[in-house]
């Protein structure tokens, strides 16, 4: 149904479903959108798309990130309105901070702007095209929305529950303690509801809670949102590759094993140093960030010898690359140097962003206790 929908659009509707999903791993659902961009209604009864994404401030903002900003530009750029919803009460329930909700805020603060500057401070409000910043604690106060989460979670049996908890970062296991992390998931689905969402997105590890969130939909006849879904990064280490789990995506809790948007170029070099590279292998941590940050911001990657060993090179082709890496045409420490200068040079606007809000990345240094 859903491909009949999109090809059911005139080519104008069409070209910008497209774009705005442009570089989306996973559309689930598409027909939603599909039939408000045919001149139905939206979630909210009238035809402004809403789109949503609940992040947990719970550290520092890091490479992955630069992803799902990439797909906020896509959409705001279609007139879709975007709300993030800084999600400080679901990172109490995942015992961030040790459940300080002053230092949960700081995050909040700190994560705000680093989307800010990694969008170039788009217009902010309800309208088309504009961002809005929300945080769990604003919508949370309200009658109807926690009847939505007892809606949310009746009749869901507890290992049903139990099978979203990678949305966490947590095994199925961990919480059996824990009467509110069971609560996380049902929290999740009526966000999106409260919010009259349109469409839900997230990285992949999200994608459990989204189909929670369908199900709950299914059930009461509620306005069901698109949900989409974008690449993760590996961790630094790796080994690549893609678990269920996602026990090894790029993580803010282990600064070491991720690139930070405000590391310096010398921490990103010596990061990258360390980084997993296995020859011919695509999904190695180092040519996952050539394939989703460095060829789509910059267009080339640019590597840089030694003179002695060889001329300088561009590659605009991964495929390419990574067959010079494993043919000895490019040796492994050059890639790594090379991608590690081109990501410098992408994240240098964000870097020299965040570095003037001195108070709050100093705060946030304490409060992580990252440099």
């Amino acid at each position: 149904m859903g491909e009949d929908a999109i090809s059911g659009l005139d080519k104008e509707s069409r070209d910008s479903f497209e774009r705005m999903f442009n570089g989306c791993q996973e559309v689930i659902g598409p027909e939603h959108v599909a039939s408000i961009l045919s001149g139905g209604k939206s979630h909210s009864g009238d035809q402004q798309i809403v789109a949503y994404i609940g992040l947990e401030p719970s550290g520092k903002a890091h490479l992955g990130y630069m992803i799902l900003a990439d797909t906020i530009r896509n959409m705001l750029d279609e007139g879709i309105n975007v709300i993030i919803l800084l999600a400080d009460w679901h990172a109490w329930v995942n015992d961030k901070f040790d459940r300080d909700m002053e230092k949960i805020s700081l995050a909040g603060d700190y994560l705000a702007e680093v989307f800010r500057a990694m969008l170039g401070y788009p217009p902010e409000g309800e309208g088309a095209g504009q961002l809005r910043f929300l945080r769990a604690s604003e919508i949370m106060d309200s009658g109807k929305y926690w009847e939505r989460v007892l809606r949310c979670s009746k009749n869901m049996s507890l290992s049903r529950v139990r099978r979203t908890f990678s949305i966490m970062g947590r095994d199925e296991d961990s919480s059996d303690h824990d009467l509110a992390a069971f609560y996380y998931p049902t929290l999740q689905a009526a966000d999106i509801f409260e919010l009259k969402v349109d469409i839900a997105f997230g990285g992949m590890d999200q994608r459990k809670a989204h189909m929670y969130m369908r199900e709950v939909a299914d059930k009461y006849d509620w306005t069901k949102a698109t949900c989409i879904h974008t690449p993760m990064m590996s961790a630094l280490k790796g080994p690549g590759g893609r678990m269920d789990s996602f026990d090894h995506k790029m993580s803010k809790s282990d600064p070491a094993n991720a690139i930070l948007l405000d590391d310096d170029p010398d921490l990103v070099k010596a990061k990258m140093r360390k980084a997993f590279l296995e020859v011919g292998n695509p999904n190695s941590p180092v040519f996952e960030i050539a394939k989703h940050i460095v060829l789509p911001k910059r267009g080339t990657i640019t590597v840089t010898p030694d003179p002695k060993y060889g001329d300088p090179s561009d590659w605009d082709d991964l495929s390419d690359f990574i067959e010079a890496v494993s043919d000895g045409s490019i040796h492994p420490l050059d890639a790594k140097n090379a991608i590690s200068n081109c990501l410098s040079e992408v994240i240098e606007p964000v870097f020299q962003q965040l570095s003037r809000k001195t108070d709050l990345l100093e705060a946030m240094n304490q409060l992580t206790g990252t440099n």
